[in-house]
């Protein structure tokens, strides 16, 4: 399977004339280049054939040779009497005769592949054999060998005659073993042999057993599909090896809420600088409405943790799978960020610095609030035993407990009564506050608090969040910047009325994923209907997008490209979960761990799979012209597209039931709404009233199960976007945008009915989809739409027309269909004939 190739594209500076050019001469930068590996490749390769052609003229000119080698190592300064018969000269013939004749004989011919495999291995960095494994075999066999070899030519007083065959270091050997014990050198010889394979191959009795059942449970396979030599042992010690992950896979702990004592004197430098301080009064109980005055209590935000994360916490993934620790010894764990290697994180100077300061609510705005509200309820005969404020960016939330008797239905019914007698522009009424005993209102501040995306992009928590899709969102009414996992919701549904803040918290999404995920762990498929929201993320179409093949661009803004786009999700979606068992695996971060742990085979089509977000501007114009073409699809991956890290951002403007329909809202369990028009839209987007009664402007609701929390959206200004896309654009990307299968619809072919072949209108993957086949010996069409990234239609229509040509058998049933040709000369000669 085709995946992206960085290539370098970063924009070259000009040079000012009168600057004067400067060398940068770093010596480890040129140790660690690609051309000078490939350079020194091409040269071990080289030397591999030198030496091979020497040697092997070696062993019938090297008797001829050796006259005029010994003369030449005695004087350089003499001209030869005659040129050596060696075809690569006197050099030739001086290397074979120094490794042949004087060193190790014909066991110099190891030497051959340890060279050819090396230099292959740093030019193109493909390894064709474990070349560190070669080389100690290499090695020892050369020396051993040379040794057994010279154990007959000793004992047969042939050195004369069979010199070449064990070399000086064999015959010397030998001659030395014999003074001491004899003949029975040779049982020396062999027991070093024997030492050699026990030791190196891990040889013992249990090699022996056949112990059928037992290695059945054990047993794991390398990549190459072969067995490793410390299979049993890993399995024996698969606690300890998860045990060494447990960091990589653990969720981070939350951390342990900061509480303050009023009472205690503490230092205000330590109080973060855009909170309001604390006043707080003793609570007054009230028996009666109309006794007395009640005494407000201001919350201070510090006595709530300063950030929160998530609803909750998954418990840590256990992997039973061990490390394949014979590759991961030679190659280390996989890492996908090496495809861009230089790839750096946008930098908070991205951002603009606003002058924030403190939240502009006095004390005698909260007191006259507080005593408005106790008024209004008081003139109901509702009597109110204490009130508490808690001061957030953009509301204020009055916690209230009436007193013993109080209907709560009746205070929720004086709504507007309280919205008239404040003079507010809308509040909204908890009744009761989840996990609390009160009732909260919820009144705008008159001076709103802004909050810049620099705030919370460079909070601390973000910055060390281990969450897999981590969005920050704004803060909450008590001053709490908001941090959750786009991963865990699964999907995402928005909504929200002209100018209210959904295209800012579409592009905050976007740019808190870009803060903190690489382009190999993560692609965006944006769709705007509109074309001119999602621009902006044009330019890291080769870093983070995904596209359909041949396609003028990454982002879609055509319906028809939209459903096509959607489909061919879907089908990604299918092709992921067929890696997934056959990985065995139940979800993406299991599969990408096995993969990182080099359990997997890449030639078995298997690679390290990024998150895909699927972000939709506008749904209710889709809905408006495709339909139920654009409703499937969505509602399918909504269904089943979590597992394999496939997640929606779908919002619209108008949440109708029309637009978001029952089988689209039940699929998505994450609700976010900004101010709606009416409370019919409100309870079609969050199942309950409260959007209608918004203040705008980032002001929004978070539906998460059965809490919701109400939010102010950070501001991301255009320029913002601009900058962090030109950053992360002049980087060094891959080729082209990640690849999304094809596919066609119903009307572009891919029908079920097989014709005859006509060479003038075979597929375009014909010629590719052949050599596939007859490569695997097998004619699958799960094996084309899988390798080829093809829809099924496709697939199938390539399997027909393989089929005319002669290439595959018919159609058996569920068995894959016969190759008949067997071979890829056969094949070529073949397809040049049609």
């Amino acid at each position: 399977m085709a995946r992206n190739i960085p290539k370098n594209t970063e924009k070259t500076k000009e040079r000012n004339p009168s600057q004067p050019i400067s060398f940068d001469f770093n010596i480890k930068k040129i140790l660690q280049s690609e051309q000078l590996h490939f350079v020194l490749g091409i040269l071990f390769i080289l030397l591999g054939i030198f030496m091979f052609f020497s040697f092997s003229s070696h062993l019938f000119t090297g008797d001829a040779d050796q006259s005029e080698v010994e003369d030449d190592l005695q004087s350089s300064i003499e001209p030869l009497k005659k040129q050596p018969k060696n075809p690569f000269g006197l050099y030739g013939a001086k290397l074979a005769h120094l490794l042949l004749f004087r060193l190790f004989g014909w066991s110099a011919f190891l030497l051959v592949p340890i060279l050819l495999i090396a230099g292959y291995k740093l030019s193109f960095k493909k390894e064709i054999l474990p070349l560190e494994k070669l080389t100690w075999q290499s090695l020892f066999y050369m020396i051993w060998l040379s040794t057994f070899l010279g154990f007959f030519v000793f004992m047969l007083e042939a050195e004369e005659k069979w010199s070449n065959l064990c070399g000086g270091i064999g015959y010397f050997i030998n001659e030395y073993l014999y003074g001491f014990i004899g003949w029975a050198s040779f049982f020396v010889i062999s027991f070093v042999l024997i030492v050699f394979i026990v030791y190196y191959y891990k040889v013992d009795t249990s090699s022996f057993a056949t112990n059928e059942g037992e290695n059945d449970n054990i047993a794991v396979t390398t990549p190459e599909n072969e067995a490793t030599e410390d299979n049993i042992a890993e399995a024996k010690n698969i606690k300890r090896v998860r045990e060494n992950f447990e960091t990589i896979l653990a969720e981070e702990e939350p951390e342990e809420e900061l509480a303050i004592d009023h009472e205690d004197n503490f230092d205000e430098a330590n109080i973060r600088p855009f909170l309001p301080p604390v006043v707080e009064t003793p609570i007054t109980k009230s028996n009666n409405a109309n006794k007395g005055p009640v005494a407000l209590t201001i919350e201070n935000s510090d006595d709530i943790p300063e950030i929160i994360e998530d609803f909750e916490d998954d418990a840590p993934l256990e992997i039973n799978e061990s490390v394949n620790d014979e590759l991961v010894k030679k190659f280390g764990l996989y890492d996908p960020m090496l495809d861009l290697p230089h790839y750096k994180y946008p930098t908070l100077d991205l951002m603009k610095e606003y002058d924030m300061g403190k939240p502009n609510v006095s004390q005698e705005e909260l007191k006259a609030n507080s005593d408005k509200i106790v008024e209004t309820l008081a003139n109901y005969g509702i009597g109110i035993a204490s009130i508490k404020a808690t001061i957030g960016p953009t509301v204020t939330l009055y916690e209230i407990i009436p007193d013993a008797g109080v209907r709560i239905s009746k205070i929720k019914n004086l709504e507007d009564d309280i919205a008239l007698s404040l003079a507010a522009l809308g509040i909204r009424i908890i009744a009761p506050i989840p996990g609390k005993g009160t009732i909260g209102i919820e009144v705008p501040n008159k001076n709103r608090e802004m909050v810049p995306v620099k705030m919370v992009i460079g909070s601390e928590k973000f910055q060390k969040s281990t969450a897999e899709l981590p969005i920050v969102l704004g803060k909450t009414i008590s001053n709490d910047i908001f941090i959750t996992d786009l991963a865990k919701m699964p999907h995402l549904l928005m909504a929200g009325a002209t100018g209210q803040g959904k295209s800012v918290g579409l592009n905050m999404i976007l740019t808190s994923l870009l803060y903190k995920k690489h382009p190999s762990q993560l692609k965006f498929v944006l769709v705007d209907p509109k074309k001119v929201e999602l621009t902006l993320f044009n330019k890291i179409e080769r870093h983070f997008l995904a596209m359909l093949p041949n396609a003028a661009e990454a982002i879609i803004t055509d319906t028809k490209k939209v459903v096509h786009t959607l489909n061919s999700l879907c089908i990604e979606m299918d092709n992921r979960y067929n890696l997934l068992k056959d990985a065995g695996c139940r979800n993406l971060k299991e599969y990408n761990v096995k993969f990182v742990n080099r359990r997997l085979n890449p030639d078995k089509g298997h690679y390290f799979m990024p998150y895909i977000v699927l972000i939709i501007d506008e749904l209710a114009d889709l809905m408006m012209t495709a339909g139920k073409d654009v409703e499937q699809p969505i509602a399918r991956l909504a269904q089943l597209a979590r597992a394999i890290g496939i997640h929606l951002v779908v919002a619209t403007q108008r949440p109708s039931v029309n637009v978001i329909t029952g089988t689209i809202k039940a699929n998505f369990p994450a609700r976010l709404s900004f101010k709606v028009t009416s409370k019919i839209d409100s309870r079609t987007i969050l199942d309950t009233g409260g959007a209608e009664q918004l203040v705008g402007q980032g002001d929004m609701l978070l539906s998460m199960g059965s809490d919701i929390i109400r939010l102010q959206c950070a501001f991301v200004d255009t320029p913002e976007v601009e900058d962090v896309c030109e950053f992360i654009g002049n980087q060094q990307g891959y080729d082209s945008a990640y690849m999304l299968p094809e596919f066609e619809g119903e009307s572009e072919g891919g029908g079920s009915e097989k014709s005859d072949f006509d060479p003038s209108n075979r597929d375009q993957f014909f010629d590719e989809a052949a050599r596939l086949i007859v490569t695997h010996q097998q004619g699958s069409t799960s094996l084309i739409q899988r390798r080829l990234k093809l829809g099924y239609n496709r697939a199938g229509r390539l399997i027909d027309q393989l089929e005319a040509a002669g290439i595959v058998g018919q159609f058996e049933g569920s068995k894959a269909r016969e190759v008949l040709i067997k071979d890829m000369e056969t094949l070529e000669r073949h397809l040049k004939s049609l």
